[in-house]
Formats: structure tokens, C-alpha cells, sequence
């Protein structure tokens, strides 16, 4: 899969993106508004790790974000199951250095396209923690909702935070 957004790239992560995304993902910054399940700090054996266990998936539900010389972020799905299996939750992250450029917006754009084009999924999601409003905008700009604030959700680095959860529903499945 590959699919082009600007001067950018989605793509299949691979053994060449292990020592970029090493680079870009040990930040604290990122970290702190993510899952406790991406470490901090960052090694590239987290690095090849996270990358074999995507090139085991069929199909890959983790993808490159990059320019041509490297990849400089991660998008994903996890699928709903059971009742839930037309929903798929979104998770991302770029690199320090990319934001504030409007990437990540033209990024979730294209690849919900990617997603509903694809796959029977009527409705994406993504969660993010209070403590990052600009991932709100972000996917407010990428055409998604904020439909719920989940008080004292989550705990991150020992911060009670609420979670925000943001949706997108497939094009004209409400007749919308």
C-alpha cells in the first residue's frame, strides 16, 4: 500500500525505518500523549519489534508516515470486533521536527479515505488525553467530530486526564 499525501508518503514500515523511527519516537513529548504501551524511552529493538510484529499482520494495520529518505511517524487502525466490527479506532504519531505543518491533517484524511474505500468500516475514532488539544484539532480538521469527553479516563504519568473522543463516519452513511 502506498498512498501519497503532498510531498509525503503512507507506506509499508520496513527494516530501513528502524534507526528513523528510533529517532523520532524517543521523545518524551510524544510518549506523554500516548498509550503507556509505546515506551519511553524509545530503543530501536522497540523499534524492529513494532516493526515485525506489523509485517506479520495480513493485511497491516500499522503504516509509515515519511518523505523519501525516512520515515518520521506512524498511523494505524485496530479493527472492531464482534458488534464493534465496523468501527476501527485510529492511533498516530509524527515527529517533533513535522509538527504544526498541517501533515498529520492531510495524513488522517487520506487515510480514512484509505480505510473506508477499503474496508466495510461506517465509522473511525481516535482518543486522545486532555492533555494534547492539538491532536483535537488536528482531527477536527481532518474531518472528524468530537462526540464525548470521558472525564477522569486515563491516568498518564500519574496525571488524572479525560479522554476526548473524536469520530468520523463514513461519507454518506446518514445521508450527510
Amino acid at each position: 500500500m502506498l498512498l501519497t499525501v503532498g510531498e509525503f508518503q503512507i507506506r509499508e514500515l520496513a527494516e530501513l525505518d528502524v534507526v528513523s523511527i528510533t529517532r523520532y519516537a524517543d521523545n518524551p513529548r510524544i510518549a506523554g500523549v500516548l498509550r503507556d504501551l509505546f515506551p519511553h524511552p524509545y530503543f530501536e529493538k522497540d523499534a524492529r519489534d513494532f516493526i515485525a510484529r506489523t509485517k506479520a499482520e495480513t493485511p497491516p494495520k500499522a503504516f509509515a508516515i515519511a518523505q523519501t529518505a525516512e520515515a518520521f511517524g506512524v498511523i494505524g487502525y485496530i479493527p472492531g470486533q464482534d458488534v464493534y466490527r465496523f468501527s476501527a479506532e485510529l492511533g498516530y504519531w509524527i515527529g517533533e521536527p513535522f509538527w504544526g505543518r498541517g501533515i498529520m491533517t492531510g495524513v488522517l484524511q487520506v487515510f480514512s479515505e484509505y480505510l473506508f474505500d477499503t474496508f466495510e468500516f461506517n465509522r473511525l475514532f481516535a482518543c486522545i488525553f486532555s492533555s494534547n488539544p492539538a491532536s483535537g484539532r488536528v482531527l477536527e480538521k481532518a474531518g472528524f467530530t468530537r462526540e464525548a469527553i470521558i472525564k477522569a479516563h486515563v491516568v498518564k504519568n500519574g496525571e488524572l486526564l479525560d479522554e476526548h473522543v473524536y469520530s468520523r463516519l463514513r461519507p454518506g452513511l446518514l445521508g450527510r
